[in-house]
């Protein structure tokens, strides 16, 4: 009889943490609302590193593409959802941050093979800065600024192939809530100019680094002629145009399994 009881109090706590961590009996969001995926690199984990739930493997992507174009999901530009009204059911649009070469050299391949497209969200001056000890000044492993980051030819090539959109990250990937308000302009602002200039290609979508922005910065971005500007607070927009400079996303972690992530498709967030 006592191991029967410690049996079921095993399972018991065991869903209980399942329930806890993947949340599955959350309720649906309408998926009339599009979903905004949240991505930084596609590239194999490393041992030790910091960040690894910032690496998707390529083929955990690659099974993530597959589910999403067997299941009759539209993939988008965050340029489309200026026009809500115009977007199918089960859009969904994909978007990368900081500019990873991976991006390039194993999630292109991959866009290319379903149909897909993506956003790019470009820091523009994105070589030999360790940018996540602007966040947390323990993070000086250099991890990040190790990793390859995307030369302006690729980016161009990118473009070119019409799977990739460009949409802004400041001009250093920095800390807004650490700066004044000229600073933050020319972080903002600037880089918007700068890299519509440099690649030839309307810019109207930005990303706050870190997630971190106060009421100023979405003032200025949408000031500096940005259309949508997009967080790292997880869930998804039931408004688009009211939430259009502080949209949720979806996170999509290295650590997700398939079932997790089909999970976020349906409600927007994990666990609890």
């Amino acid at each position: 009889m006592a191991v029967g009881v410690y049996l079921f109090l095993a399972i018991f706590v065991a869903l209980l943490a399942l329930s806890r961590r993947y949340a599955w009996w959350r309720p649906s969001v309408s998926y009339a609302q599009p979903r905004i995926l949240m991505y930084h690199m596609v590239c194999e984990p490393r041992a030790g590193a910091k960040f690894n739930k910032l690496r998707v493997r390529p083929e955990n992507f690659e099974r993530q593409l597959a589910w999403l174009h067997n299941e009759g999901w539209h993939f988008a530009f965050m340029a489309d959802l200026q026009d809500p009204d115009a977007l199918p059911e089960k859009t969904v649009v994909l978007t990368f941050d900081d500019g990873y070469e991976d991006n390039l050299l194993h999630a292109d391949p991959i866009l290319a093979r379903y149909g897909a497209c993506a956003t790019l969200y470009l820091v523009e001056d994105r070589f030999d800065r360790d940018w996540s000890t602007s966040k947390k000044a323990h993070h000086d492993s250099g991890e990040l600024m190790g990793e390859p980051k995307l030369s302006d030819d690729q980016v161009r090539s990118m473009l070119a192939s019409g799977r990739w959109e460009l949409g802004g990250h400041t001009r250093t990937h920095a800390n807004l809530e650490r700066l004044d308000e000229t600073h933050r302009r020319e972080e903002i602002a600037l880089a918007r100019e700068s890299l519509s200039a440099q690649f030839e290609t309307p810019v109207t979508t930005f990303a706050y680094p870190f997630g971190i922005y106060e009421p100023v910065d979405a003032r200025i971005a949408k000031e500096a002629g940005f259309a949508t500007a997009v967080t790292t607070e997880e869930g998804i927009s039931q408004d688009l145009r009211g939430d259009a400079m502080e949209l949720p996303r979806v996170k999509v972690s290295g650590k997700d399994s398939l079932a997790s992530f089909r999970l976020r498709l349906r409600t927007g967030r994990r666990g609890v």
